[in-house]
């Protein structure tokens, strides 16, 4: 049977990467350092997820298991070294943190001399992230261990989508998912391109579909979380019950299209009936999806190539409108909520500084119209 190591046994972990790898015959070791979920994985050996859609169908995924990195990291690097493929699921900023393991591994690959071609993908939301943890990864590598992962290791981007919200059930492995999934990988930089898996789409060039994904559903989400905030909702179901806060997200997607068509040169009537979809999937009466869980960490959300920042720099340099985007932008920059590190740090930090110059630091521009014209917003 056809083995995977997949780091992040989180919901996204369980709910989506973990049912297409099942599902094309592997087993799964999961990485993590929740002790709760591993323990539970290497119990039971399966877990069930369920479709948040009429008649919630449920689907179990077996031949699981667990491994603590911080505990056991000897048995990641021996199951890198046997892994057929090895997948992330762990948040852009932990990256950094699971290179040096992977790095062990690919050197016990080397001293074993297994030359089976690997690929590493890393499923996040992110542009370019696997590329970003072989940048990461490099650093830990000798320079044969280097040599060897040029010709047999491969980091191919990959484009993921499926919205998994907050939950907490009595099972710790149950997870409910939405039915919508989409998973798409760079062929280019594949070095194992004969393992193709099914239900999952392969593109020579991945960057149109991680810049549509995540300017749409990504920057869509947002927006829907940040003005549902200021509104007062609590869930993004919610939010988008309020024909107001609806309209202020269609007029942000219609935004993001006029980018994407100008860039991508994407079908209009298409990229209109993906929006449409994404609208859909936002109202999905089977999910709870909180505000809370989509605002957080609006420090990050407001980066310089971010969901919000970044198009607004196309469009700008395009001469383009982006008058919704920087409506969106002041609500993420007024968003407070306790529990939100980020959030509570941003506040301090207006409270503290001019808001010009959080601006500039929060978003790392340096264009001062623009910065201009979102200090108006906040």
């Amino acid at each position: 049977m056809k083995h995977a190591v997949h780091f992040g046994a989180g919901n996204i972990g369980r709910g989506f990467i973990g049912e297409i790898l099942f599902k094309n015959g592997f087993n799964i070791d999961f990485v993590d350092v929740n002790n709760q979920i591993i323990h539970a994985l290497n119990e039971k050996s399966k877990y069930e997820i369920e479709i948040a859609q009429e008649g919630q169908p449920r689907i179990e995924i077996a031949n699981v298991a667990g491994i603590n990195s911080k505990e056991h990291p000897e048995q990641v690097i021996e199951a890198i070294q046997k892994s057929d493929i090895i997948t992330t699921a762990i948040g852009p900023n932990i990256l950094p943190f699971i290179a040096e393991l992977l790095a062990k591994g690919i050197e016990a690959r080397r001293a074993a001399g297994n030359t089976q071609a690997l690929d590493v993908m890393a499923c996040e939301n992110m542009i370019g992230g696997s590329q970003f943890l072989y940048q990461e990864v490099k650093k830990h590598l000798s320079p044969e261990g280097l040599t060897f992962a040029e010709n047999y290791i491969g980091f191919p981007n990959a484009a993921v989508d499926r919205i998994v919200p907050a939950q907490s059930h009595e099972d710790p492995l149950f997870v409910v998912v939405e039915p919508f999934n989409e998973w798409v990988v760079e062929t280019k930089r594949l070095k194992n391109p004969d393992l193709r898996l099914e239900d999952v789409h392969y593109e020579e060039d991945l960057e149109p579909f991680i810049e549509r994904k995540l300017f749409s559903v990504n920057s869509g989400h947002a927006t829907s979380a940040y003005i549902g905030a200021h509104y007062g909702a609590k869930t993004i179901l919610e939010a988008l019950q309020n024909p107001d806060i609806k309209s202020q997200i269609e007029a942000v997607l219609a935004e993001i299209r006029s980018l994407l068509i100008a860039k991508w040169n994407f079908d209009k009537k298409e990229l209109e009936n993906y929006h449409k979809v994404i609208i859909e999937r936002f109202e999905n009466p089977f999910i709870v999806d909180e505000v809370s869980r989509v605002a957080r960490t609006p420090i990050r959300k407001l980066g310089y190539n971010e969901r919000f920042i970044r198009p607004i720099r196309e469009l700008k340099e395009r001469g383009l409108s982006y008058e919704n985007l920087l409506k969106t932008v002041g609500y993420a920059f007024d968003y407070r909520d306790v529990n939100d590190e980020e959030s509570v740090r941003l506040g301090e930090l207006l409270a503290k500084q001019s808001v010009k110059d959080v601006v500039i630091q929060v978003t790392g521009l340096d264009d001062q119209e623009l910065i201009d014209q979102i200090v108006e917003y906040i």
